[in-house]
């Protein structure tokens, strides 16, 4: 945020002539007045630098997030189709439809035991689930919306412990897919659970997450996260089907959905 140089002041705010001398108290309360405008202005620009919880817009688009589970259609949330554009492997466009929504409920049974306690200090509103599989139905991704009970405050802390204990690397806390029957993820299972990806988001109530595997149900020993997936030169069977991608992309482009839904206080830069 920047504002404009103050007529007849300098870069250093000492007044300059503007046709002719000035009486030392004008001077001395113009100068009065471009410092008081300078403090005000970076109070308000370190608060919206910091994103500060006081602030009645950041609150309010916390809780208008914490309400989309029940006030936005299911399409607008995980839509039918999906574009991905540069989200595969080196660049590469990508396409995803959407075959199957689980039935909205809270997360009882949703999750490892071991990820739910981790999970469990922000609490569980409502859990939304969708599966989605690629243009050549050889991989199927779940991603999903957990709408948290908690506040700012406890998003951040959870968010600040996956980030300094690496919480998302683990294989012990990798998300559960929705296997729907009938559909390319029929046997898509814990056993098929290939790489993942878990965002806590610190401005809304929201954890998003997104785990893919193969569609033919074939198992793998060696999950490994999107982060490490998508890496140059990843060599695992993973990185190589470009399944840290698939992960990553998806659960990038619902979290983007997610924030249109609550309008610009909430949305980042693609």
């Amino acid at each position: 945020m920047s504002f404009g140089e103050p007529e007849g002041y300098d870069g250093y705010a000492r007044p300059r002539a503007l046709g002719g001398r000035r009486r030392p108290q004008a001077v001395a309360a113009g100068v009065c007045l471009v410092l008081g405008l300078g403090l005000v202005t970076g109070a308000v620009t370190g608060s919206w630098l910091a994103g500060d919880s006081g602030d009645d817009g950041a609150r309010s688009a916390f809780t208008a997030a914490g309400d989309l589970w029940h006030s936005v259609p299911v399409d607008q949330l995980f839509p039918p189709t999906v574009q991905g554009r540069g989200a595969g492997p080196g660049g590469a466009d990508r396409t995803w439809t959407r075959v199957a929504v689980a039935p909205d409920g809270d997360c009882a049974g949703a999750f490892d035991p071991l990820l739910a306690k981790v999970l469990d200090p922000v609490g569980c509103t409502r859990l939304l689930r969708a599966t989605y599989t690629d243009a050549t139905q050889s991989h199927v991704t779940t991603v999903g919306l957990l709408f948290a009970k908690a506040d700012a405050a406890a998003m951040t802390a959870l968010a600040d412990r996956f980030e300094k204990e690496d919480l998302g690397r683990r294989t012990d806390l990798m998300p559960l897919p929705y296997a729907a029957k009938d559909t390319v993820a029929a046997g898509f299972g814990a056993p098929q659970r290939a790489s993942w990806t878990v965002s806590v988001l610190t401005d809304a109530p929201v954890v998003v997450y997104a785990v893919s595997g193969w569609a033919d149900g074939r198992t793998v020993d060696e999950p490994e996260p999107a982060e490490e997936a998508m890496e140059t030169g990843a060599g695992s069977a993973p990185a190589q089907a470009g399944l840290g991608h698939e992960a990553q992309g998806l659960a990038d482009r619902v979290e983007r959905a997610l924030r249109k839904n609550v309008g610009p206080a909430t949305e980042h830069p693609s």
